[in-house]
């Protein structure tokens, strides 16, 4: 039996007609294409590979940036959730729990103290509030209540967020 009729073949010579080169078929032309792709990225591999960059395998969806099932840090949010992950990243807590103290401030430290003394401004490094008065009487008055403000102002901003009132009369430096 021969090796064709052992569902076998047998092997060819170099040079035969089945090598690809020989004198009955010609010697491939240059890579075009997608062999020209893998030629340069071979080589990019391989110079990366000298210059000590570790390899990295796959694409960005095999490496979990990517939405799925399960919830993740691209899914679309709330707008209330949004707002609160921007403020925490920022680091606005404070100066908006504050401020929006000032939207509510005659609740806050009493409908008389309200009509005559606005907050003016806040240091959020000194926790210093300032607040301006409409006549001295008040200046005086509301020095005096100053850390009753202050306890109260912790209660509705949180607490420690204002540790002194500064109190500004009526031609004081604006």
């Amino acid at each position: 039996m021969s090796a064709d009729e052992a569902g076998g073949s047998a092997p060819e010579p170099a040079g035969s007609a089945g090598s690809g080169e020989g004198p009955d078929r010609p010697a491939p032309a240059e890579p075009t294409g997608v062999d020209l792709a893998r030629v340069a990225l071979r080589a990019a591999r391989q110079r990366a590979r000298e210059r000590g960059v570790p390899e990295r395998r796959g694409n960005a969806r095999r490496a979990g940036v990517r939405s799925g099932a399960r919830p993740g840090g691209r899914d679309p949010l709330p707008l209330g959730a949004a707002l609160d992950r921007l403020t925490a990243e920022r680091g606005w807590e404070m100066p908006l729990a504050v401020g929006g103290v000032w939207g509510r401030w005659p609740d806050v430290v009493g409908p008389e103290i309200g009509r005559h003394c606005l907050p003016e401004r806040y240091d959020e490094e000194e926790r210093v509030l300032t607040v301006r008065c409409d006549s001295t009487a008040w200046a005086t008055q509301l020095r005096l209540l100053a850390p009753q403000l202050v306890a109260r102002l912790n209660a509705a901003a949180g607490q420690g967020s204002v540790r002194l009132l500064r109190v500004l009369g009526p031609g004081g430096p604006p």
